[in-house]
């Protein structure tokens, strides 16, 4: 395995595969699913999805660059500092982005207790038919993104977009 150097000179791992180069189409059906699940939500909600789940997968590389994403759109850094504590600081965040993070933590912890009828149904009143399918989207493709970072070794802090 090759190592190189992070922006803080220290070093790190390379990634055990290159997701995009090895399996082109694959990554392009997952990029294309992912500007399709994206398409119409509000992009602070989207970037507190991929927040919640990276936490709960314990996604270093996605995290870094969804927390980073989120601040480039203008979100605050109280609001980042809550969202993995975000049911007990519901007041930073409003009724349908904690729909949207309970949904996403049901999802992504699916093989727990699945997604519970009232999980599911706090969703549905906050989203409309069209939304709510457009997040499930999201969560899926948050939570396909998570486990690829993973499984190949992606290092936080190495993004190159």
């Amino acid at each position: 395995m090759t190592t190189h150097t992070s922006t803080n000179s220290t070093q790190v791992k390379a990634p055990r595969l290159e997701f995009a180069k090895s399996a082109p189409k694959a990554f392009r059906a997952l990029v294309a699913l992912d500007a399709a699940a994206r398409e119409g939500l509000d992009p602070a909600l989207v970037e507190l999805i991929q927040i919640r789940a990276s936490h709960l997968n314990h996604c270093a590389y996605c995290l870094h660059m969804h927390t980073n994403d989120a601040r480039k759109a203008g979100e605050s850094e109280d609001r980042l500092h809550m969202v993995a504590v975000w049911r007990e600081a519901r007041h930073f965040f409003t009724e349908r982005e904690q729909a949207a993070l309970a949904l996403t933590e049901a999802m992504t912890l699916v093989a727990d207790a699945g997604v519970p009828d009232e999980v599911y149904a706090q969703a549905a009143a906050h989203f409309d038919e069209r939304e709510l399918a457009q997040v499930l989207a999201l969560i899926c493709t948050i939570n396909t993104w998570n486990r690829v970072a993973l499984s190949t070794g992606k290092v936080a802090g190495t993004d190159e977009r």
